[in-house]
């Protein structure tokens, strides 16, 4: 990924909150029929290996686990995103000399893809994926709240996938190689958007 010095996020926990922010990853592979990619909820542990370890699943009758990947597997995580007009810049009635951009931010994870059907495994993920996104809600489910014939059942359509992560690479592109004035404009701009994405890509552009 291209990342000039000036939008590179290297710190880890803000690199894990990306990715925890972003819920859905695209999660790439390469194998002897090409390229496969498959958009997947992922949740991180951050206990297992230096950069932590992805868990998720997807369903068996998707060929990517079925074609054995060459090399590391990529999982994106994609946080906001905005158009950015230059009608916003405050340069633009100094000198004109501006142009359109795309504010957005963004981590890479790589590593060694594992392909599993173990059922206790398998259930595990679910649990914990099922855990993660009810937590909060005023009427929690849970994977026990459902027949266990059943749930057995589902099980079985499904892969598990476990990504231990070995390089990470982070992108923050919110403005940050312009004047303080134009990034004044720019989060003005956005936070008056009808649009939820550029309202939150507007909160993370620095302000002096």
């Amino acid at each position: 990924m291209y990342c000039p010095p000036a939008f590179r996020e290297e710190e880890l926990p803000a690199l894990h909150d990306l990715m925890r922010a972003a819920r859905l990853a695209n999660v790439v592979t390469s194998g002897s029929n090409g390229l496969h990619a498959s958009p997947l909820p992922l949740f991180l542990d951050e206990t297992e290996g230096p950069f932590g370890t992805l868990y998720g699943h997807l369903a068996r009758a998707n060929e990517q686990w079925k074609d054995t990947p060459v090399g590391d597997a990529l999982a994106i995580f994609m946080g906001p995103d905005a158009y950015v007009t230059p009608s916003w810049y405050a340069s633009k009635k100094e000198h004109g000399k501006v142009v359109p951009t795309w504010n957005y931010s963004v981590v890479q994870a790589r590593g060694a893809i594992e392909f599993f059907d173990d059922e206790t495994r398998l259930r595990s993920v679910v649990e914990r994926l099922t855990a993660l996104h009810e937590a909060g809600r005023p009427e929690i489910w849970s994977v026990s709240d459902a027949p266990e014939k059943f749930i057995r059942g589902q099980l079985r359509g499904i892969v598990g996938l476990r990504l231990p992560i070995t390089s990470l690479e982070g992108k923050r592109k919110m403005s940050q190689n312009r004047s303080a004035a134009d990034r004044a404009g720019v989060a003005a701009g956005l936070a008056a958007s009808a649009h939820p994405d550029e309202r939150l890509a507007a909160a993370q552009i620095p302000q002096d």
